[in-house]
């Protein structure tokens, strides 16, 4: 199916069903041990308390966050990305200290039958948009250098390897690479 034939948007908070439905796929990925810091197993177990939650905190309106998605026609929803919004003078999630205002891309995945059309370029590019009206001065995300099809639409996204590695959660002696784009 061709990207065009897909709306990409903001989630609701009251899509939460959806948001949880869609992330549990993501984790049933066979790259997901690369591409995701959690398991399928203990995205499941999580109480829906959890998934409202998190939906609430990037959907449309939400300060800080935004989570948009790719939906058909038919009302699936077939990928998804989340951007995070990172203060200079904050710590990230790593514990490394944020310099400058950034966006910080996390939750990537698109449904197998879809990838290829398109539908990963359309989410980024609404992604990038949101992050540049928060006044981000760039945007980056993490990924694991094993990730090669994650790794090969990031650059061709326009993302640069930064130099930075961050350890990888849960194993220490294996690194993660941060690609970035600057505004």
């Amino acid at each position: 199916m061709p990207f065009e034939d897909c709306v990409i948007r903001p989630v609701r908070a009251d899509e939460w069903r959806a948001a949880k439905e869609l992330r549990l796929a993501a984790l049933r990925d066979p790259v997901a041990h690369l591409a995701f810091l959690e398991t399928y197993e203990d995205a499941v177990a999580r109480p829906d308390s959890f998934w409202r939650e998190r939906t609430a905190n990037g959907a449309e309106g939400a300060d800080g966050a935004r989570q948009f998605v790719a939906e058909t026609a038919d009302g699936d929803w077939v990928g998804t990305v989340a951007v995070l919004i990172e203060e200079a003078g904050s710590t990230d999630w790593a514990g490394f200290p944020v310099e400058r205002r950034q966006g910080h891309l996390v939750a990537v995945y698109v449904a197998p039958g879809h990838r290829g059309s398109g539908l990963a370029k359309a989410l980024f590019e609404a992604a990038l948009e949101w992050a540049w009206t928060c006044d981000a001065e760039r945007v980056r995300l993490i990924v694991h250098p094993g990730n090669a099809r994650a790794l090969g639409f990031y650059r061709k996204a326009g993302f640069v390897e930064s130099g930075v590695t961050v350890p990888l959660a849960g194993k220490p002696d294996e690194r993660e690479v941060e690609m970035v784009v600057e505004r």
